[in-house]
Formats: structure tokens, sequence, C-alpha cells
């Protein structure tokens, strides 16, 4: 009986590991570091194509960047300190007082994630707008000249649409954390005599407070960005740095002021999602 012959195992070249890194650094490179080099570029030449950096400087300390920056941090922390007190509030009755319905309530909530920001600014140009459903129904009750309410066409109006639209990102990682909660402290605490107050501030907010941060700081960020909201509620006289950008690029075709803002923008943005990083690895996201 003849022996069998011994085929040799063909040899399988494995690839180094750091050959995987390539496609996504080259994606990146396309998609993100060369439009950011375009704009950096642009940032310090004029419309000739010529060296002028001193615009960059010019620009940083023109009036109407500033008022654009002061606007721009004024609504943004406006706005997630009102997302951080009504994600509180009603994270706390959704997770701790209970009444039926309390998870289909949490889920309308979340849809609003869905929705696109100007769906929001039109409904309440539908219902405090000049025309809107309130201001005419007080105009037709109290047959009022001029329409009463005007608080929309203003900062506040632009602040309580981000606040409707955000919450529920705030609203979502404090439902996570009150989960965790152990019950048995509560009632613990209440048997020993504690008020609802001091058991919310003792017992329940320790555990929330990463979640706030961490909500806090997406909301941030997100705010500081809003285009859509600013510029369908039209306020008078409130410009924000993505509205300035638009306004600079497209309406004046001033191509390196824009180019100067969106600079800046894209610093204060990356600063905050850094932050954001941060809180979220706290929170263990």
């Amino acid at each position: 009986m003849s022996e069998a012959a011994v085929l040799p195992r063909p040899v399988v070249r494995k690839l180094p590991g750091g050959v995987w890194i390539v496609p996504p650094t080259a994606l990146l490179a396309l998609l993100f570091f060369y439009p950011l080099a375009l704009i950096a570029r642009q940032a310090f030449l004029d419309d000739s194509g010529m060296a002028n950096a001193a615009e960059f400087f010019r620009v940083l300390h023109a009036r109407f960047f500033l008022n654009a920056l002061l606007n721009t941090v004024t609504i943004s922390v406006a706005a997630t300190a009102g997302c951080l007190i009504v994600g509180l509030v009603l994270g706390l009755i959704l997770a701790f007082v209970p009444f039926p319905g309390s998870s289909f309530v949490a889920r309308l909530i979340d849809t609003f994630i869905a929705l696109p920001t100007f769906l929001v600014t039109l409904a309440f140009t539908f219902l405090y707008g000049s025309a809107g459903m309130l201001n005419s129904g007080l105009m037709e009750v109290f047959s009022l000249p001029t329409p009463p309410v005007d608080f929309l066409y203003s900062t506040w109006g632009v602040v309580l649409a981000e606040v409707t639209v955000y919450t529920p990102f705030i609203l979502r990682p404090l439902l996570a954390a009150f989960s965790l909660v152990d019950r048995g402290q509560i009632e613990a605490a209440s048997v020993l005599g504690a008020r609802p107050f001091r058991i919310v501030r003792q017992v329940i907010l320790p555990a929330a407070v990463p979640a706030l941060i961490a909500g806090g700081s997406l909301c941030l960020l997100l705010t500081v960005n809003e285009f859509g909201i600013v510029l369908f509620i039209g306020a008078k006289g409130v410009i924000t740095l993505p509205l300035l950008i638009y306004g600079k690029a497209i309406q004046e075709s001033a191509y390196q002021v824009a180019c100067i803002i969106a600079l800046v923008n894209i610093a204060l943005s990356l600063g905050l999602f850094g932050l954001y990083r941060l809180a979220a690895g706290r929170l263990g996201a």
C-alpha cells in the first residue's frame, strides 16, 4: 500500500494590524480634514487669493461677531438650563410618581427627537405668533387692537423652542439613571421621616448628576450649532454664529469672513464635544 502524499499547507499571510487604520483614516481625511483645511485656508485668504491675516483679527474684534458670539452663548446656556430643569422635573414625575400611561408619555416625549426642528418652530408660530391661536383668541375676547403676546420673535422665543426640542436629550439618560436607584433607600428614608424634597436632594439627585452632566453638555453642543430654529423664528436682532456664517457666505458672498467665523464655531463645537465625551465616559456611555 503506497504512502499517501502529504501536500504542504498553503501559507496564509496575515496583514499587519496597522493596515486596517488606513481606510477609516482616508475616509476621515476626505470627508472631514480636507474640508476643514479648505475652511482654514480660506480664512486667511481674501477673495483674490492673496494672504490677508489682518482680516482674521479684524473680524474677531468686530461688533457683529462679538454680538453673534454673545447671542450664541446666551441662548445655548439659557436653553440648556431650561432643558435641565424641565427634564429633571419630567424625569422625577415619570420615574417616581406612578400614574396610568406614564410609559406612553415617556415614549411620546421621545418622538420629539425624531421631529425636524423647524416643525416645532412652525407649531409655535401657529400657537404664539402674531396671528396665532393665542393672540387671535385674546384679541377677539378682549377687543385688543394689537397682539398682546409677542415673546416668540425674541431671544426667549428661540430659547423656548430649543427647550422643547432638546429636553428629551436630558430626559432619556435621566430615566436610565433613575432606573438604577435603589427603591429600598427611598422607602427607608421615607419611613425615617424624610420629606420628599430631602429624599430627592440626598438620595435621587446624587445618582442623577452624571446623567445631568452628560445630557446637559450634549444639549449645550446642539444648541450652540442650532440654525433652523433661529432662522425660522426670525427674531429681530437675534443673530447667532451659524446664522451669521449663513448670512456672510450666502447673502453677502464674504467667504473669508464666513470661514473665519466658521473656524471659531468649529473650535467651540469641538471643545463642547470633548466636554460631552468626558461626561459620557464618566457616566459609562
